[in-house]
């Protein structure tokens, strides 16, 4: 049975009735944690941490006392003595996360996934069939509680910005429909924070320029926000600021990127072993490539420190690849100019990605010039793995290291 605060009062809800307002963001509120409440009586209404190490998820009694997802697991004692922690259930999750995406197909065919607990949906020519968005949103918030047991968040707009940024505003457990003559209304007083691309850095710089609104970002000219930001982060926040945000609802578009990521905590983690997670990303990404037949040309770096700021590092490489060799030698180098924000700030989480995906059939081979190319190499490792599974042949550096958990995805 779902916990009382799943079964939430729908007078509660935030309701604006638009049938112009289309396009659902649906996202599970606290995923790990909820799932933990739900086949947990036991933890319901209460303060839950998944992971001891380091905090992969937090219920919002949780949140509630300031813990976040990739703190560290004293940190997070201390600021909550009483919560409960459990252990995590990677294949708990990953069957939610089915559930809940068959009951978003049922919904409508036009669903995009972005994670394994959160989609955009298009109700786009549903009325006739399911009524209006405000009906199918609300009848999509009971199914899932009542099919998957978890309490889900849905944001109703007539852009996919919008409706993230509504269901943003209406967690946990709620609904905001924003139809499109409240669009400004609705978004202009927010923070600044809430436009995408905007993170501390620039955030920090419009604040110290009196900017702290989207309304007040709205208000500036596009060359104003370009002179201050950049040509292409001004034109985004100009263009949503506006809500101008023309993408469609894609089905069965392939990613344009693969990453990976991992949380260290606060404890202090030598440069040894931080090359050791590194090589472990590297590997695992690089092999989903392969296996999805996907090569990138630029690698992206992500750090978060302690004091929970962020940096990226990228660099595009002359050609597009999916060689463990030529991804890891990039990954490195990019380490190696980030070290000494490392060694002042602490490192909390280390991420690798690979974008600009394409095809590897469409790709242009070039000549062997140089014979130590790792395709080869990367190949035999696959079958390997393939016939005897991923532990039966490994890096030496990753020897008795900890391997990490094995986080659920959504297909690539």
């Amino acid at each position: 049975m779902p916990s009382p605060r799943h079964a939430r009062d729908q007078s509660c809800e935030h309701m604006f009735v638009s049938d112009d307002a289309t396009i659902l963001h649906a996202d599970v509120d606290a995923f790990y944690a909820s799932v933990e409440q739900r086949d947990d009586p036991a933890l319901r209404g209460r303060p839950v941490i998944v992971g001891a190490g380091v905090v992969l998820a937090a219920s919002y009694e949780a949140k509630a006392h300031g813990i976040r997802t990739a703190m560290g697991g004293r940190q997070a004692r201390r600021l909550c003595p009483h919560a409960i922690v459990v252990d995590p259930r990677m294949s708990a999750y990953a069957e939610a996360s089915k559930a809940l995406f068959q009951v978003f197909k049922n919904t409508t065919p036009l669903v995009e996934g972005l994670s394994i607990e959160e989609a955009f949906l298009d109700v786009r020519g549903l009325k006739r069939l399911a009524g209006s968005p405000t009906e199918i949103a609300l009848r999509l918030r009971r199914d899932v509680l009542e099919r998957v047991g978890l309490p889900i968040t849905v944001g109703v707009a007539r852009t996919k910005f919008l409706a993230k940024v509504a269901s943003g505003v209406a967690k946990p457990d709620g609904l905001l429909i924003v139809p499109p003559d409240r669009e400004f209304a609705f978004l202009h007083p927010l923070p600044l924070e809430r436009l995408w691309g905007v993170g501390t850095v620039t955030a920090q710089k419009l604040r110290h320029l009196g900017i702290s609104t989207v309304g007040q970002v709205a208000r500036l000219d596009e060359a104003a926000l370009v002179s201050m930001l950049g040509r292409a982060s001004g034109r985004q926040l100009h263009a949503l600021a506006h809500n101008r945000d023309p993408r469609p609802v894609l089905v069965g578009r392939r990613r344009g990127s693969m990453g990976a990521q991992r949380a260290l905590g606060r404890s202090q983690t030598s440069c040894g072993a931080v090359d050791a997670i590194v090589v472990g990303l590297v590997d695992g990404v690089t092999r989903r490539m392969r296996a999805a037949g996907r090569v990138g040309r630029t690698v992206v770096l992500r750090l978060r420190f302690d004091d929970f700021s962020r940096t990226t590092r990228s660099h595009t490489l002359s050609r597009a690849t999916a060689e463990t060799h030529a991804i890891l030698t990039t990954v490195r180098w990019l380490l190696m100019t980030a070290l000494p924000m490392i060694e002042h700030q602490g490192l909390t989480l280390v991420g690798v990605a690979v974008s600009n995906l394409e095809d590897d059939a469409a790709l242009q081979l070039p000549l062997p010039f140089d014979p130590r190319s790792g395709g080869a190499l990367d190949a035999a490792v696959d079958e390997v793995r393939k016939r005897f599974g991923s532990a039966a042949i490994t890096r030496a550096v990753l020897l008795g290291r900890d391997p990490g958990l094995p986080v659920p995805r959504l297909p690539d």
